[in-house]
């Protein structure tokens, strides 16, 4: 009997490391897949950066996309939510179909990198003549998930179940009057007709080394609400205000009050919280106290029962401030991003897979962040897990400027973890389901 125990034991340990040293050849085959692909990787970010779209107008980038895919093989669907471009990799075996998705949009700025693939193209924002950059790393997002697709197809004969490749436009914000990105996406019911169970996605991120990988469990980005406070007072001469009501002084209190909820009436040890004012418009001469203010705004919340209270208490705010000054305080508040919330099952379970394609040190838990990010919709729908990929130059001699501004810059040493974190997580995947 005593024989019989150890022999089982013997072969489990034997089964045991076979498993993995499995494992161990799946990650060191991928990262040399990943390393493989890099150079295309590089000229597929560059030709992406040096042409960006603006939000719903990404034409020549989603038709780019379209055949760089179809080049591969994939089935390639084009014009969903505008210039949304989808692919599917059908391995023919029963298994999960699993969700990649890439924003594919860049920003009204005009790029002052002194980098030879810089953009140069302009374009039309809120009626004026803008400068369009990728000053968020959409473009890095583009070219990881192309070298990622490039890669699965090649392995499709190990694959189980299918994998949708996802190019997302408009995540910047559709122009205004206009619907857009994932909303519209799932709105038009992407998840449902390509059987979508699960998401993964991830953010380039400026100010982490380039081969690391951040994320958090539960909500690591916020939701993302507007608002807009109009101050109705009475109008009058500069040198007369007791003969109105003045909405300048009354707007000015309420921008104090409003940074007060945050400060004093908010809990937040529980989490964080932003409230913002962005724009002040009123009034046309420095002798006349016009009849209205306008104060716009943005509100940043990690907690859907404190997003709640928030919007509650900049109504009563504005409001009770407004009248105790003679003015009245007409509040509108526009419901924008979901809080991003990493499902927290499919968190713990993938983790161990971001440590294979980074390094175990070089996987963090991070803080929340208090940007926004509309894949935030589709992990509403099914689980999702979003995280960030180092784009920081290694050396320091390149500072990390911040993401939306002219001189953002991203190393693109950083990429190659992208892409081997995303192909990772696809086959781990599967793998457990």
């Amino acid at each position: 009997m005593y024989s019989k125990v150890i022999f089982f034991v013997l072969i489990l340990v034997s089964c045991t490391s076979i498993k993995s040293t499995a494992q161990v050849d799946m990650t060191a085959s991928i990262s040399d897949k990943a390393k493989a692909v890099n150079d295309q990787v590089v000229e597929w970010r560059r030709h992406f950066h040096e042409y960006p779209e603006l939000s719903n107008r990404e034409f020549k980038t989603a038709e780019k996309i379209a055949e760089e895919l179809r080049k591969l093989g994939l089935p390639t669907d084009t014009g969903i939510a505008h210039t949304g471009v989808i692919a599917v990799l059908d391995s023919g075996k029963p298994g999960p179909t699993i969700g990649l998705r890439a924003d594919i949009d860049g920003l009204p700025v005009k790029e002052r990198t002194p980098i030879p693939f810089a953009s140069k193209e302009t374009s039309t924002y809120l009626g004026e003549d803008v400068g369009v950059m990728h000053a968020c790393g959409h473009d890095t997002h583009i070219a990881m998930l192309l070298g990622t697709a490039k890669i699965l197809t090649e392995m499709k004969s190990q694959l189980k179940g299918k994998v949708v490749f996802v190019f997302q436009p408009a995540e910047e914000g559709a122009p205004a009057g206009e619907e857009g990105g994932a909303k519209l996406m799932v709105k038009e019911g992407i998840i449902e007709k390509y059987g979508i169970e699960v998401f993964f996605g991830q953010h380039i991120s400026s100010g982490a080394p380039a081969g690391s990988i951040t994320y958090k469990l539960g909500g690591i980005m916020a939701a993302s609400d507007s608002f807009v406070i109009k101050v109705k007072g009475k109008q009058t001469h500069g040198s007369r205000p007791w003969a109105g009501v003045d909405p300048v002084t009354a707007a000015a209190q309420i921008v104090q009050g409003l940074n007060n909820i945050v400060s004093r009436q908010t809990n937040l040890t529980k989490e964080a919280a932003v409230i913002s004012v962005g724009k002040i418009k009123g009034g046309f001469r420095s002798n006349i106290i016009p009849e209205e203010v306008e104060l716009i705004g943005t509100i940043r919340t990690l907690d859907v029962g404190m997003q709640k209270i928030i919007h509650e208490k900049i109504k009563t705010t504005a409001e009770a401030i407004a009248i105790s000054s003679g003015a009245e305080a007409e509040v509108t508040i526009n419901i924008g991003y979901p809080v991003t919330y990493n499902d927290l099952d499919l968190t713990r379970k993938m983790v161990p897979t971001l440590m294979k394609a980074a390094g175990e040190d070089n996987v963090k838990i991070i803080p929340a962040v208090t940007g926004a990010e509309d894949f935030s919709f589709f992990a509403e729908k099914v689980p999702g897990l979003y995280f960030f990929t180092g784009g920081m130059d290694p050396t320091g001699e390149v500072p990390a400027y911040p993401h939306h501004t002219p001189d953002f810059y991203i190393d693109e040493s950083g990429m190659v973890t992208g892409v081997k974190a995303m192909t990772l997580l696809t086959l781990d995947y599967m793998g457990m389901n």
